[in-house]
């Protein structure tokens, strides 16, 4: 047992023992270190002025990751090395990203630039990804920028991000990979602190075993919600189990019948994996949130924080994919779709957690569309989200799972309508007249500031229509603006 979490920063091991259960590391930067370059600006991880890189070993590389510092909690620095802005400059000169932000005058006031910053500098030493001004506004759509405009900073990025990587990070990485692995001591942490703690334990028997006798306390994976609780709403967490240590919850993997994948994976992690099921996946899982999101965020968090607008639900209940729990040394495996039971309620026993997720491959007779609604086309909260998995015999339906978000108090399948399209075919709209008929009885939406009753109502049917249409064989250069099909499946391929 360890009373310390410990990483690396400017190629020292830091370890601090006296750690608050709810402290970020933008707060640990500004207030305990006097590093203010690091900003603060909404608190809820939208505008990017607070991002720093966090890196970690992953698959045998040092792989740096843009974090929100003001929603991630400092103990879930332990075993990784933090890198600031007030880091990257080195013998007197500016770091490449810095520079070219310089000589294409990419910043005005000022403020966002150091979220820019670490956000490129992530870029820089991402491998194999494409030079492209569009891989560029997707690494920064999690960056707001008021003054400047866009356009220097993206010429700035195209300039810097995909040049031969030297830096005084890629000349030191072996000495940062050794010092990382030494890191890895396999010890669980606990840090009491008054009625609370931190904690991370080092398996899955001592997290288990950990939150069965502290069923109050607050489980935590990649605090993309769970810090908002804290910024945004003022609640005090005061004891927090962090997942990020335990490996067997780690990452995804293919099966024979799908991909699995534990509790730790990410986003970012899980995008090839879903995107090989289905292209429509792999642009859900690109407009989850920003880059700094995916980096954090967790699959299996979305599920069980269990918001009705939360974006993956609504796609993996259609997909028909299966949850599994753990208490104490007792597992279990439900149905997605069973999972949520009210607003706010969820199928989970106190001291039950959340181990992983197990979702389908498409057969050839499934034919599967995606479609999510939002103000912002980048990093918003959906206003609906439709998805649909059709079973198709000679035209026609056999079988069909339509699920939805933002139109109850949870991601639901819309039963009645799923009655109605059996028997229809998709290339003859008359026969599913009375399925687009039957989702008015199927829901009964709030309105509220994300959109109106009505024109939840009226979406729902209009993005039913759109996956038919596009089932049915009209071109999807038709039916949409972006996010082709066919453009979609030679990215994940």
């Amino acid at each position: 047992m360890r009373s310390a979490i410990r990483f690396l920063h400017r190629g020292d091991v830091v370890e601090l023992g006296e750690v608050g259960p709810n402290e970020t590391v933008l707060d640990y930067l500004r207030l305990r270190r006097g590093l203010s370059g690091t900003k603060e600006g909404c608190g809820e991880g939208d505008c990017g002025a607070c991002t720093v890189a966090v890196g970690r070993i992953v698959g045998g590389r040092l792989v740096y990751q843009p974090v929100n510092s003001c929603i991630q909690f400092l103990g879930m620095l332990d075993g990784a090395e933090l890198v600031t802005v007030e880091d990257l400059a080195a013998d007197g000169k500016l770091h490449p990203v810095q520079q070219a932000m310089v000589d294409f005058h990419g910043s005005q006031c000022g403020f966002c630039t150091p979220g820019f910053i670490m956000s490129l500098f992530t870029l820089y030493h991402a491998a194999d990804v494409p030079a492209t001004r569009k891989t560029v506004t997707d690494w920064l759509a999690g960056n707001l920028c008021r003054c400047t405009g866009y356009r220097p900073i993206v010429d700035a990025a195209l300039d810097a991000c995909f040049q031969t990587v030297d830096d005084a990070f890629s000349r030191r990485a072996a000495e940062t990979m050794a010092a990382l692995t030494a890191l890895q001591d396999g010890a669980d942490v606990m840090i009491p602190t008054g009625e609370g703690f931190f904690a991370a334990p080092a398996s899955v028997d001592a997290l288990v075993e950990l939150y069965d006798r502290h069923p109050d306390a607050t489980i935590l994976a990649g605090a993309t919600d769970v810090g908002l609780w804290v910024t945004k709403q003022l609640r005090d967490l005061p004891k927090i189990i962090w997942i990020g240590r335990v490996a067997e919850l780690e990452g995804a993997e293919e099966t024979a019948g799908g991909v699995l994948m534990g509790a730790r994976a990410t986003f970012g992690d899980t995008h090839d994996f879903m995107a090989r099921i289905d292209p429509d996946l792999g642009e859900l899982w690109r407009r989850i949130g920003s880059k700094q999101v995916r980096a954090s965020g967790t699959v299996c968090g979305n599920i069980a924080n269990g918001s009705p607008i939360g974006d993956s639900p609504p796609a993996l209940i259609a997909l028909g994919a299966t949850l599994e729990l753990r208490k104490g040394a007792d597992a279990r495996t439900l149905p997605l779709d069973a999972f949520f039971l009210d607003y706010g309620k969820q199928d989970r026993k106190p001291g039950e957690i959340v181990t992983g997720l197990y979702v389908p491959r498409l057969d050839p007779n499934h034919a599967f569309r995606c479609f999510k609604i939002s103000k912002r086309f980048d990093q918003d909260i959906t206003a609906v989200l439709m998805a649909v998995r059709l079973t198709l015999v000679d035209g026609s339906i056999t079988e069909a799972r339509v699920a939805y978000g933002g139109m109850a108090p949870t991601p639901k399948r819309a039963a009645g309508t799923e009655i109605a399209l059996v028997g229809a075919r998709p290339d003859t709209p008359s026969t599913w007249a009375a399925a687009l008929r039957a989702l008015a009885e199927d829901f009964s939406p709030i309105s509220d500031m994300r959109a109106s009753e009505d024109y939840r109502q009226e979406v729902a049917r209009a993005l039913l229509a759109k996956a038919l249409v596009e089932i049915g064989g009209t071109p999807d250069e038709r039916t949409r603006i972006t996010g082709a099909r066919r453009e979609e499946m030679s990215h994940a391929a």
